[in-house]
């Protein structure tokens, strides 16, 4: 089973991509609305999710326990619309693959944290010199990936 979440995983990631391209042309054929944009892939999300979770049961009684959550608990919602929206407005500033490895960078560095100090109750899973290489060798790629022009040029330089 394991093997499956992997590919999923990366389906994922590739799926973040496509979506990102999507909404920033979305944007684009609202007129420039980001925000129209974000909410409109947004509040699709959430209707499929919706039907879903009501397909499978016990969506109302989940919703009962609300009131009853600390309120970090319930600023997922908030953080994803922030994400998409971040994406559809930065896409066609800064481009998808620019984008993409920084949110990257970001996520590894956050999740990391997360991990080795298990933050948000999550459990602990203690960063490891293995991890931290493998973290850095992520970090070196993204500046690479940023700096890629300014690299080629440099490099046209010397030769």
């Amino acid at each position: 089973m394991l093997p499956l979440f992997f590919v999923l995983a990366f389906a994922a990631g590739c799926a973040i991509s496509v979506q990102a391209a999507v909404n920033a042309q979305l944007a684009a054929g609202f007129g420039g609305n980001v925000f129209a944009a974000a909410f409109y892939s947004f509040a699709t999300g959430a209707v499929a999710l919706g039907i879903i979770a009501l397909g499978r049961g016990g969506l109302p009684t989940a919703l009962t326990v609300l009131p009853s959550q600390p309120a970090w608990k319930l600023i997922g919602g908030l953080l994803g619309a922030g994400a998409i929206f971040s994406t559809v407005l930065l896409t066609p500033q800064i481009g998808l693959a620019n984008l993409l490895i920084l949110v990257i960078a970001g996520q590894l560095i956050a999740s990391l944290t997360i991990d080795n100090f298990g933050l948000l109750q999550s459990a602990v899973k203690p960063v490891t010199t293995v991890k931290l290489i493998g973290a850095f060798c992520v970090i070196c790629g993204a500046l690479i990936t940023l700096f890629a022009d300014r690299l080629a040029a440099w490099a046209d330089h010397l030769t």
